[in-house]
Order: C-alpha cells, then sequence, then structure tokens
C-alpha cells in the first residue's frame, strides 16, 4: 500500500521517545525516515528497555519500539564536516525533526534561520519539554517532569494516592503525536505561489499534554471548580467508573438515563430507581460512592466478562479491566494488523514484534517494510546516493565524522 507520505523525506535527529514516536508514525505513513545519530553511541533509546542484552547490544527494547522502517546514519554535528554533510542532506529533505535542548542546534550553527537557506522549503520541527521561549525554556524535560508541571499528576489516582504518574510516557508520546499531527499540517501547505513554504514548527510537550486536558482544564477556566483526583470515578454522571464483580473489576459508563435503568433492571436491583436520591443523574452523582456499593452488592453474583457481554448487548457500555499481554493477544488487536513482527531484525538476533499505529487506510494498517536499523548502517548507501564515493566515506569514518 501506497502511504500519502510517499516521497517525503524526514530528517530524524531526535533521542528518546518523543521524537523517535513522531517520525515514527510518519514513517508507517509512507515517509522515508534517515535517522541521524551521534557516532558510536547513537540514540540513548538504544540502551534502555527490559532486556540488558538487548541494550549492550545497542538494540534496547525502547528504540526497537518506535523505530522500524527508519534508515541509520551516523553524524558528528560538532565535526566541520559533519556540519556540511547534514546540510547536503537537509537540501534533498522535505522535514528535519529535532528534540535537543533550545539553543544546542544554534550553538552547532545548523538551526533553522541556517538550514532554511540551505532549503527554503523545509520544515522544521524542534521538540522541546517548555517550548522555544518562555520562563522555562532551558530546564531539563523529562516526561514525568512534564506529567508533574502540566497538572496530570495531581488528577491521576484516589485523593490518598494522588499525585500520581500515568502509568506509561504519556507526555512524550502525546508531544511526538502533535508533532506528527504538525508536519503533516505543513506538509499539506501549498499556499505560496502553489509550491509548499517552509515552516518553523515549535512543540512544547507542555503544552501538547495541557491541551489534551480539555474537560479537566475548562472546568476551572469556565466553570471555577479545581480539577481533583478521583480515581476510577467518572465525575459527569453516575454510576460510571470501575465496579468490582465476582471475579475481578468492571467499568461500567451508564452515563445516560435509559442505560441507568437497563444496568438496575438487569441486575436485578430495579429498586433503585424508585429511590430519590438515586432519581436524576445530580442526585446519582452526588450519591455516587452509596450506589457503587449497591450495584456493586449485586455484581458480585457473575465475573466481569459475563457482566460486559451482557451490559454491552444491552446497550449499557461495559468492558473488562485486561492487563497488556491479554489485551494483544485478543482477537480486537492480533487481527487487526496492529502488530508488526520481524523474523531477523539485525542486530537482535531473533524475531520481534512491534506496535504499528492506531489508524487503518482504506481498510489496512500502515505499516514499514524494515526493522529498527542497527547504528550507523545506512552510512555507505545514504552517502553514497548524495555523491560520496566509497574512498570518500572511509575517509569521512575514520576522521570520525561518522
Amino acid at each position: 500500500m501506497t502511504g500519502p507520505l510517499e516521497g517525503i523525506r524526514v530528517l530524524d535527529l531526535t533521542n528518546v521517545l518523543a521524537g523517535p514516536f513522531c517520525c515514527h508514525q510518519l514513517a508507517h505513513l509512507g515517509a522515508e525516515v534517515i535517522k541521524v545519530e551521534t557516532p558510536g553511541r547513537g540514540d540513548l533509546a538504544r540502551q534502555l528497555g527490559a532486556d540488558p542484552d538487548l541494550n549492550r547490544r545497542n538494540m534496547g527494547v525502547s528504540f526497537l519500539a518506535q523505530n522500524a522502517g527508519k534508515k541509520s546514519v551516523t553524524l558528528n554535528l560538532k565535526h566541520p564536516e559533519g556540519k556540511e554533510l547534514l546540510k547536503r542532506l537537509v537540501a534533498g529533505a522535505d522535514v528535519l525533526v529535532e528534540n535537543f535542548r533550545p539553543g544546542v542546534m544554534k550553538r552547532l550553527g545548523v538551526d533553522w534561520d541556517v538550514l532554511k537557506e540551505v532549503n527554503p522549503r523545509l520544515v522544521y520541527c524542534a521538540i522541546s519539554g517548555f517550548g522555544q521561549d518562555g520562563p522555562w525554556t532551558h530546564r531539563p524535560a523529562y516526561d514525568q517532569i512534564i506529567q508533574g508541571a502540566s497538572g496530570v499528576m495531581s488528577i491521576t489516582g484516589t485523593p490518598e494516592s494522588s499525585p500520581l504518574r500515568v502509568g506509561y510516557p504519556i507526555a512524550d508520546t502525546v508531544g511526538g503525536m502533535t508533532a506528527a499531527f504538525a508536519i503533516a499540517a505543513a506538509l499539506n501547505d501549498s499556499s505560496q505561489e502553489g509550491a509548499r513554504r517552509g515552516r518553523f514548527i515549535d512543540v512544547s510537550m507542555l503544552e501538547a499534554l495541557i491541551a489534551t486536558m480539555g474537560w479537566a482544564v475548562s472546568n476551572w477556566l469556565i466553570a471555577g471548580q479545581r480539577p481533583t483526583p478521583n480515581g476510577n470515578e467518572n465525575l459527569t454522571s453516575a454510576p460510571s467508573g470501575t465496579f468490582e464483580t465476582g471475579d475481578g473489576p468492571i467499568n461500567i459508563a451508564a452515563n445516560k438515563d435509559e442505560q441507568w435503568e437497563i444496568l438496575a433492571r438487569h441486575i436485578g436491583r430495579e429498586d433503585l430507581l424508585s429511590r430519590p436520591e438515586y432519581a436524576t443523574r445530580e442526585d446519582r452523582k452526588a450519591n455516587r460512592y452509596a450506589l457503587k456499593g449497591e450495584i456493586e452488592q449485586a455484581l458480585q453474583a457473575k465475573g466481569a466478562r459475563i457482566w460486559a457481554r451482557e451490559l454491552n448487548k444491552l446497550g449499557v457500555p461495559s468492558g473488562a479491566i485486561f492487563e497488556v499481554p491479554e489485551i494483544l493477544e485478543h482477537e480486537v488487536i492480533a487481527a487487526r494488523g496492529m502488530l508488526a513482527r520481524f523474523e531477523d531484525a539485525p542486530g537482535v538476533g531473533r524475531a520481534i514484534e512491534v506496535l504499528r499505529t492506531g489508524v487503518k487506510l482504506d481498510g489496512q494498517a500502515p505499516a514499514v517494510d524494515a526493522p529498527p536499523p542497527q547504528l550507523g548502517q545506512d552510512n555507505d548507501s545514504v552517502l553514497g546516493a548524495l555523491g560520496f564515493s566509497a574512498e570518500e566515506v572511509a575517509r569521512l569514518r575514520d576522521l570520525g565524522v561518522i
């Protein structure tokens, strides 16, 4: 399948997660992504993950997770020839993505002001923790720092357990997704006499994460209600949240009056419908914990997955709570092409499975045809395409430029 970004060349100068995740999306949508890494070390994610042996091989799980389909070249941007090589690459590229601290690319002499002269049509995307200007520009920014600063941790968990970190790097991931969205939009801009204009995109992970908190933030901005941690309860309605059944928890979202009525009747508690404290949505919200106890007593009669099947069939949104291995093995994921398997991943020594993206195009899961690259594996081919001979590539390698 031809991806919508077929023919677009992306230079990925990023590390660890936010930037690589952004370029992971672009690669699956058809772009040619050339990952530009530091000689000898490469992306720090190459040394991160749950398999120590892969970390030692410079092919850590954290790297494998979002670098399939990319090419890898090594480039020393502190070397004069390394800077010139980057400019040669930029001249033939459409997009450059970097997630250095603000100011690093300028100090290296290869920032937006320099590179837009090399390629006026370049879409340059800089991802940082707090943006390219402002009082926190030069603060170091890791996912958990952003989660804490954004307010996310303050509303995650229960009143007793909050502040609590979301269980995966949500700030990095949202930052990367936001960057990919902005890049795709910029690539579609042909407002300048029919040709795409160059763009500088400034993605703040803090702002990107706050932008996803619309409901919670607006409760404060518009209604003057300070957001609070409420565990698994949905504050907009009741009964809506997590309930204990005979064999484990279940999520039930009886957000409409008719869903509440169906739920009460199906669990054998029609008597709750005549109780004045549960008469309206606002009444049920005000008495949610008492109502939760009544419902959980009835739910002990069956297991979570049985209740989920029955309630969904009746139009009451419900679902058992899965662990990660369970949902990946379930046909709802396994049968829709979200997992990619590479039988012979270089540098790994065994087959690996990694995630694709969360979209389908014309009924198919966008895919890449190559596993994650070893460090610098494409130096010869990429530089050869720029016109460098084998002898010149060898000289650059000897000098530590690549």
